[in-house]
């Protein structure tokens, strides 16, 4: 990044939509006003998505030159300051309202996003949902149940499939195997337009997983 710019990251949240694209808690707008002030030259302040995946969201609250718009950027008033966002990040972040927040460890924007709902929060329905459910049934929960396992659909989103492990799979020093030459291969095989497979587990707490990993 270059001289004069200044990044501040956010992540995650739900929010209903404000009058402009994006709204700003009276901290948040405070806060980026403070900023400007620092800097002391005129700056416009771009929002930006660096990343949109469900699983790890992230978004940037940037100070930039005024010169920087593009010419496909949306341009509004945040009530103080010059606000900017690219197209494609608009598409992820209309109706989001941006916070301020502060902790004893930790501090800056939090972004509460109506458009990304997190994993797992969506039913399970439609042809591909079910498809998936029953390839889990009949080719891969027999392999798994005899290592104390089991595999649970979370949801199908984007022709990517969330599943998380349990029983003897959660904490298994072998769960990446199982899921990259087995869950995934099966699915991949028997539901072509399956694009990826993504573990939701934490594993950290399983407490009877078949192996553990190497130390």
């Amino acid at each position: 990044m270059g001289s004069g710019h200044r990044t501040f990251r956010g992540s995650l949240g739900m929010s209903e939509k404000g009058k402009d694209p994006i709204s700003f808690s009276e901290l948040a707008r405070d806060t980026i006003l403070n900023f400007i002030d620092m800097q002391g030259d005129a700056v416009t302040v771009r929002i930006s998505v660096a990343s949109a995946s469900p699983l790890d969201p992230r978004y940037e609250v940037t100070l930039v030159d005024p010169e920087e718009k593009g010419t496909e950027d949306l341009v509004f008033d945040g009530n103080g300051f010059e606000v900017v966002i690219d197209p494609d990040s608009l598409v992820v972040l209309e109706g989001s309202r941006i916070d301020w927040v502060e902790t004893l460890t930790e501090s800056g924007f939090k972004f509460e996003n109506p458009n990304l709902a997190p994993i797992g929060s969506r039913p399970l329905e439609g042809d591909l949902a079910e498809r998936v459910q029953q390839v889990i049934d009949q080719y891969v929960s027999p392999g798994v149940a005899q290592h104390g396992g089991n595999v649970i659909l979370v949801e199908v989103r984007d022709n990517v499939v969330y599943v998380q492990m349990g029983g003897g799979c959660q904490g298994c020093g072998l769960a990446s195997v199982t899921l990259n030459q087995g869950i995934e291969k099966i699915l991949k095989e028997k539901i072509p337009e399956i694009e990826a497979i993504q573990d939701v587990t934490n594993h950290a707490a399983g407490s009877n997983p078949y192996t553990t990993g190497a130390k």
